[in-house]
């Protein structure tokens, strides 16, 4: 049993936002674990580039270009989804954007709808479209990625803090409607990871100085610390585990700044 804990052999893997860094870790990740592995994203070429490289490394996989603004569009690319290997066991929703910065009081309409429907609509419509031919395989894995941006106030962020806290909400959400019929789902809040999202923090020494001193383990995250916690959610290994948020910041939130 021990050895089989993490492995997806078989199993049929959905990345969303997986041409970015911690798509990229996330596609890796699940692929060396055993997972065939559709890459989506809103970009072709970079989706085709990321899957050929991942065939490359043994993993199957292939690209499904998606634009998650589209909410339309979204049901033809969820069918498009199943028919690649007659289903999904696997779904990570992994894309997002920031949208602006500043108070949410001078948030214009259209960035408003653009966050929303990116970060939290398109997921609860591509979950609508999957989980009922996902049930019908007898369960499997939902991750939405969250953040530790939903679970405090943040003057700068804070349309994405919505957004992400509405993402905890509907994984807990999910696991309730779907548990019965075998389907997990839960969330990920990471912290500050090295991506190329989080290069201008990482390159602005005050912010670091702070953060790092709020932060226990006194160093930023790592992609494939938040990939392995997925497969460990995708796996046998956390078979049990369902509404979850896991907060994977080094301690961020808990820190005292000591």
């Amino acid at each position: 049993m021990a050895g089989s804990l993490f492995d997806l052999g078989g199993k049929v893997a959905l990345v969303t936002g997986a041409t970015g860094g911690l798509g990229v870790a996330l596609c890796e990740a699940l692929g060396a674990h055993g997972a065939s592995v559709l890459v989506s994203d809103h970009d072709a070429g970079a989706c085709a580039r990321r899957a050929a490289r991942l065939g490359a490394a043994g993993i199957d996989a292939a690209p499904l270009c998606m634009d998650l603004a589209d909410i339309g569009g979204i049901a033809a690319q969820a069918a498009r989804a199943l028919a690649w290997k007659g289903g999904i066991d696997i779904l990570v929703c992994n894309a997002g954007v920031q949208g602006p910065a500043g108070p949410l009081a001078e948030i214009g309409t259209a960035d408003w709808q653009q966050v929303m429907d990116i970060n939290l609509r398109s997921v609860l419509e591509l979950s609508t479209q999957l989980l009922p031919a996902m049930a019908a395989r007898g369960g499997g894995s939902v991750i939405l990625m969250s953040s530790i941006a939903g679970l405090r106030g943040n003057k700068a962020i804070g349309l994405y803090g919505l957004s992400k806290a509405a993402l905890a909400q509907l994984a807990r959400n999910l696991a309730v409607e779907w548990g019965p019929q075998g389907i997990r789902a839960n969330a990920i809040s990471p912290g500050l990871i090295r991506t190329p999202l989080a290069t201008p923090l990482l390159g602005d020494a005050a912010f670091m100085q702070r953060r790092l001193a709020q932060t226990p383990l006194r160093r930023v995250g790592e992609p494939h610390e938040i990939a392995g916690a997925a497969v460990m959610l995708a796996s046998a290994a956390g078979a049990f585990i369902t509404g979850h948020n896991l907060v994977i910041d080094g301690g961020t939130t808990i820190g005292d700044g000591n």
